[in-house]
């Protein structure tokens, strides 16, 4: 299985990048091709003396920052980090990509360069996350900002496709995110996106709220771009404000440290299992192809965990399974 990894996206690109290429090397056996200026991929390698031999670069000229505009910065930079990568994957050259850098450029160039799955109008951002039940996920959390009822229902099958192939789960619950349990609660849109799930052989269980989104209380979640997006960043930022704050009072308590000191064993398996590191990427569903994106800030457990994804993507032809969901309904 042949996997490229943007080796310039991201806020820690290229070393944090190279770092999780490295160690995915190493315990997995596949063919991953970091994408990128090979001079610079080559002196970040070069840290590495014996670096395995499943790695090799593909040059890529330019890079598309953080904050360039999408639409605009794929258009004009044509040798990309991220639009050569998102060619050789139209070109059957590796089985999946993966990037960390400028979500709207991935999402915008594996649209354009890829196309969509026979059926799909707009694909979505799904990631994965834990719950007290075990995980979830969510779709859409930034790909489609302004979708129609739809779109929503075509996130709901892919959803469903991915929940079953991938996550093991038989027969997922689906959930629709609003602002009360009450079909009639919520926007038109909501509204409209609640009768037309309703209508279809998915397993929806109705509205959910907001405090519902990590208690398990369904398998996924489905929301526009926009409502997603601000979902994920608010639950980023709880986490660290929570971890901040338990740092500095058990640090000003001589009891509170003895605690914590004897807390430890539970607080690392807790904090494992809150660490989105260990679901390495959101995949981009809809787009005919396999394309993996990670969070800007990815740490090196991320990337390697996210070429894990990649690989499950191929292996469980997931691809395949979405189309059949489609050509059923």
């Amino acid at each position: 299985m042949k996997i490229a990894i943007d080796g310039m996206g991201g806020d820690r690109a290229p070393k944090v990048i190279i770092d999780g290429v490295v160690a995915g090397a190493k315990e997995y056996d596949y063919n991953l091709i970091l994408v990128g200026d090979k001079t610079v991929l080559r002196r970040e390698l070069s840290r590495y003396p014996r670096y395995p031999s499943n790695i090799s670069i593909a040059h890529a000229s330019e890079v598309i920052a953080m904050d360039e505009p999408p639409a605009v910065s794929v258009r004009r930079k044509r040798n990309s980090s991220i639009a050569v990568g998102i060619e050789m994957m139209k070109r059957g050259e590796v089985d999946a990509f993966i990037s960390a850098g400028n979500t709207g450029a991935v999402v915008c160039a594996a649209t354009l360069g890829l196309g969509l799955l026979r059926g799909v109008d707009r694909p979505g951002i799904s990631i994965v996350f834990p719950t007290f039940m075990g995980v979830s996920m969510m779709i859409d959390v930034g790909a489609n900002i302004d979708p129609r009822p739809i779109h929503l229902l075509l996130y709901g099958i892919m959803a469903d496709a991915y929940s079953k192939y991938i996550l093991g789960k038989p027969r997922p619950s689906i959930g629709l995110l609003s602002i009360g349990e009450e079909a009639s609660k919520g926007t038109d849109f909501v509204k409209e996106t609640h009768k037309l799930l309703d209508e279809s052989r998915l397993n929806f269980v109705g509205n959910i709220e907001g405090q519902d989104v990590f208690t398990g209380r369904c398998d996924i979640i489905l929301c526009d771009g926009f409502v997603g997006n601000v979902v994920l960043k608010v639950a980023e930022g709880i986490g660290a404000a929570i971890t901040k704050l338990m740092k500095s009072q058990i640090k000003n308590r001589p009891l509170a440290k003895i605690g914590a000191l004897l807390s430890k064993p539970a607080f690392i398996r807790m904090w494992k299992d809150l660490d989105y590191s260990e679901y390495g990427g959101a995949p981009l569903l809809g787009i005919n192809g396999r394309v993996i994106i990670s969070h800007g800030g990815s740490s090196a457990k991320a990337i390697k965990n996210a070429i894990k994804r990649a690989a499950e993507y191929k292996e469980n032809e997931l691809n395949k399974r979405i189309l059949e969901e489609l050509e059923s309904y």
